[in-house]
């Protein structure tokens, strides 16, 4: 390396070169200072055979570490303390002196992550620099080239050497699994030395030496740890000059997560404790809003504190004016209300950032608040205890409920939890930079999907409940109903006698078939999402969930709220219930009849079903096509299932049947007024109204459109045993007694109620036989009411009664003609059944008489022997009416005067 000859050959090529660098001309010859100086600066080198010479040397002095100057005697002693010279015998190779800078560089690095001071700050120095010449040209690293020198052709064939390219490309392929592991380790060792110093990264430092020249982005060599902080120093520095305070931003973006290190988060809310308190030490912001803090906060010194508005209310006054309407007038311009919103998601979770809501609420927080400390539980705590506030803290807490009910990216520990669930379903309202409550309501909509986990369900749910408190709360129901409210609901506040106030109104009107409805059409829009979300579950209708409090604990403990579950425990347990609770579910099933959008359970188990067969079918008639669709073949078991629940509900109770009520309002107080007159709100009827309704079906003196229904609920009830009330009510001892195995099957096709037709002599209630001899007379008038028989006679029906129209009697006069007639043959089990209900008809007359001549014609009428006995009937009127025409008058004439007496 001190060889004249290289100096000499030097001298000569690079003739130009030496002209240009001055510091090279200047160095003493045949000390070997000159081929040093070449080398750290041959990217000056313009000359082409100067430039040739020199890389060609730098490769061969690279090759061996004693060829680099001054570099063994920094490092002898240490090179020798970490063993980093002993070479294995026999090893033949001349690049394995590259072996040694690599033990030195991986010692450095240990030394720097083990903070174990080993190496001597000379030999130090003398590595970085080596590391640093070598950054152009990865064949300058010796052993990182002969590690990765396959991995090269593999990944980076293609690739120019030189201006640290192949570097970049293997930094690129480092975690691919063709990866050879001891070029993945080299690679690593050389990424840390980059972080150490950012000059051994050629790329970073070519590409910003006039940026760290511009922002003074060196660090200082008097800083304690300056060599090991100079690539992160660098990128700070870089981006601080570039983003303006964007750095802070975005770590306080992530304050609260599991990647942000304590130490750093207390600093962070240190900082942001004084820049809440004085907006102008957020650079953004002061950039941003500038303009709109003169314009709306009365500010006209940007730098002069004002005693009106203060540095600290400045901010305030600023978000107040961020989400303003256009209606509420001057607004701020929309780049000062994204760093407005920013700013509010950033510090939202910690009470002491908020210096207005710090300072109105400090008496509460220590008089609610006191245990709860967690990040975000101590603004939690003072929407939970609102109405116990004080009027300032109330005033400012609900503000800022406003604002998160418009924004709930402000909740942003509730934004972290919900993530998953945002990006699978949410993420078209999650990009909108600035939100209108779309958000929350995507949330609220998905709330059960399978990605939605425990904390965001808990966080929806408790924003929800918040909302209840003030109707304010709910931004979009707010915007779309604040007029209506204004007129048809003054002075009403909470969210959930707002929404009952509106909802009567519109049922109603609907009721009255008014023409032009109080509520306008976006509130209707509104209200429908609103009623929608508090049947999902019973504490977001606080009056229903404080009647059925104790009713809850009681029956239903072990049921999780949500779904609608715990309503749904309460409906199943509702005879057990006290009468204030009783009484609101009633009304809730009332309203869910009438309008079955409204049934979360139903509208949530049936969903694939209505979108099958209800497509067409207004919102209020879905209930009713997924009855006429109950049977078929496509229809979901549990769909199903949750069909029957509502109908033996609605049978209960001809109040819960919308549909029979409007067609049977003329018949009901004409037939069952005794029964009506014993009703109450409170209590079910028990199916009373519909079993005298069905008795006047059997009668035929039912309306034409109310006997439509009533065969429906026929029908029905001969096939499930559980949808005639009366009948479960009296013979509650009875079927488990008598027909237990028929009761206890999956599918009720009628096998109850044709056991206790055939058990009639057994049955001991009288109540229950009634209610068995009931049935009997019903299936008289239709054969649709009796499915046993319907089916045992099918195809006579069709062969012999094909031309007789259904219902009073007539299918089953004709099949009873039919039986009589002798040169007519019914199918044996046609034949058997008919006979046996035969019988079982001559047994109900004996044993419940006709009560009147309607029931004595009927009883002639349906009876095989009808003509038999008409013609009877007929000669005893003829033999009167001879009698009498023949004999003459019996009693004695009276004169006129005696009558008039």
């Amino acid at each position: 390396k001190r060889d004249p000859k290289f100096e000499s050959v030097a001298l000569e090529v690079c003739t130009s070169t030496m002209l240009e660098l001055k510091e090279c001309a200047d160095e003493e010859r045949g000390k070997g200072y000159l081929m040093p100086c070449l080398v750290d600066h041959r990217a000056n080198i313009t000359e082409r055979q100067c430039h040739q010479y020199i890389t060609k040397m730098t490769s061969i002095i690279f090759s061996d570490y004693r060829l680099i100057c001054g570099f063994m005697d920094k490092c002898r002693e240490d090179i020798n303390t970490l063993q980093c010279g002993s070479i294995a015998v026999g090893e033949k190779d001349p690049h394995s002196q590259g072996e040694v800078i690599a033990c030195l560089e991986r010692a450095l690095v240990r030394e720097a992550e083990q903070k174990d001071n080993q190496i001597k700050d000379e030999c130090k120095k003398a590595i970085m620099r080596v590391a640093e010449l070598s950054a152009d040209d990865f064949h300058l690293d010796r052993y990182l080239y002969f590690s990765c020198r396959d991995d090269r052709e593999r990944f980076c064939e293609n690739t120019q050497v030189g201006e640290g390219r192949v570097y970049k490309c293997l930094f690129n392929h480092k975690f691919e699994e063709a990866m050879s592991e001891k070029c993945r380790n080299a690679l690593t060792t050389r990424q840390k030395l980059i972080a150490q110093d950012y000059k051994v990264s050629y790329s970073l430092a070519k590409a910003c030496k006039a940026d760290v020249r511009k922002y003074h982005c060196n660090p200082d060599t008097s800083m304690p740890r300056a060599r090991e902080a100079r690539l992160s120093f660098l990128l700070l520095c870089l981006e601080s000059a570039v983003h303006r305070g964007l750095i802070l931003s975005c770590l306080m973006e992530h304050l609260y997560t599991e990647k942000m290190v304590q130490d750093c988060e207390h600093r962070l809310l240190e900082l942001q404790y004084f820049i809440s308190r004085d907006w102008k030490l957020d650079p953004i912001l002061y950039r941003k809003c500038q303009n709109d803090a003169s314009r709306l906060c009365y500010t006209p010194g940007w730098n002069e504190s004002s005693e009106l508005m203060p540095p600290g209310a400045v901010f305030s006054c600023l978000y107040r004016h961020a989400y303003r309407t256009e209606e509420q007038g001057r607004r701020l311009t929309r780049d000062c209300k994204v760093e407005v919103q920013r700013i509010l998601h950033q510090r939202a979770l910690d009470v002491k950032l908020d210096p207005e809501l710090q300072k109105r609420c400090m008496t509460d927080l220590g008089k609610w608040c006191s245990e709860k400390t967690d990040t975000g539980q101590e603004l939690e705590c003072l929407q939970d205890h609102l109405e116990e506030l004080v009027s300032n803290c109330r005033d400012v807490v609900g503000n800022l409920t406003e604002l998160e009910s418009e924004d709930i990216q402000i909740e942003a520990l509730l934004i972290r939890a919900c993530e998953p669930v945002i990006q699978s379903h949410c993420h078209d309202v999650a990009d909108n930079q600035i939100d209108t409550g779309n958000l929350l309501e995507c949330l609220v909509q998905n709330k059960h999907q399978r990605e939605m986990n425990d904390k965001c369900t808990v966080g929806v749910t408790h924003f929800q409940l918040v909302q209840m408190k003030d109707f304010r709360f709910s931004y979009k129901f707010k915007m779309a109903c604040k007029e209506d409210v204004l007129k048809l609901c003054p002075n009403i506040k909470k969210k959930a006698d707002v929404v009952i106030c509106l909802s009567t109104t519109v049922r109603n009107d609907t009721l009255q078939d008014v023409k032009d409805q109080r509520v306008s059409l976006k509130c209707r829009k509104q209200l429908r999402v609103e009623e929608l979300e508090m049947s999902e579950d019973i504490r977001l209708e606080p009056e229903m969930y404080d009647a059925c409090k104790k009713d809850i604990n009681k029956f239903c403990s072990s049921v999780a709220y949500g779904n609608a579950q715990i309503i749904e425990c309460l409906k199943e347990n509702k005879k057990q219930l006290s009468q204030v609770c009783h009484q609101k579910i009633f009304k809730l099933q009332e309203t869910e009849m009438m309008d079955p959008e409204l049934d979360y359970q139903l509208m949530r188990v049936c969903k694939q079903m209505i979108k099958r067969f209800c497509t067409e079918s207004d919102a209020k008639n879905v209930l009713q096509c997924l009855k006429l669709n109950k049977n078929s073949e496509l229809m979901d078991p549990k769909c199903k299932q949750m069909i029957t629940k509502r109908q033996i509900t609605q049978n209960t109770d001809y109040r819960l049947n919308p549909v029979l009520r409007k067609a049977c309002k003329s018949d009901i107080p004409k037939f069952c007024q005794s029964i009506l007159g014993k009703a109450s709100d409170a209590n079910e009827l028990e199916g009373q109204v519909i079993s005298c309704l069905k008795l006047k079906y059997a009668d035929q003196r039912l309306s034409g459109d109310c006997e439509d229904q009533i065969r429906v609920i026929l029908q029905e009830s001969a096939l499930d045993y559980r949808l005639d009330p009366q009948l479960q009510v009296h013979c509650s001892n009875e079927i488990p007694r008598l027909c237990a195995e028929e009761a206890a099957a999956q599918e009720q096709t009628g096998q109850v109620e044709e056991c206790l037709k055939n058990n009639l002599l057994k049955i001991k209630p009288e109540e229950c036989k009634m209610e068995v001899l009931n049935m009997l007379k019903e299936s008289k008038a239709d054969i649709f009411v009796d499915p046993v028989l319907h089916t045992a006679c099918a195809l006579d029906l069709k062969h012999h009664c094909a031309a007789i129209n259904p219902g009073r009697g007539r299918q089953m006069s004709c099949l009873m003609e039919s039986l009589q007639d002798k040169q007519v043959r019914l199918q044996p089990e046609c034949k058997r059944r008919l006979q046996d209900r035969i019988d079982m008809w001559s047994y109900a007359a004996k044993v419940a008489p006709a009560e009147g001549f309607s029931d004595l014609a009927v009883q002639v009428m349906t009876s095989p022997s009808k003509n038999y006995i008409l013609l009877i009937i007929a000669l005893a009127v003829s033999l009167l009416f001879l009698v009498g025409l023949l004999c003459g008058r019996i009693t004695k004439r009276v004169t006129r005067e005696l009558k008039d007496r």
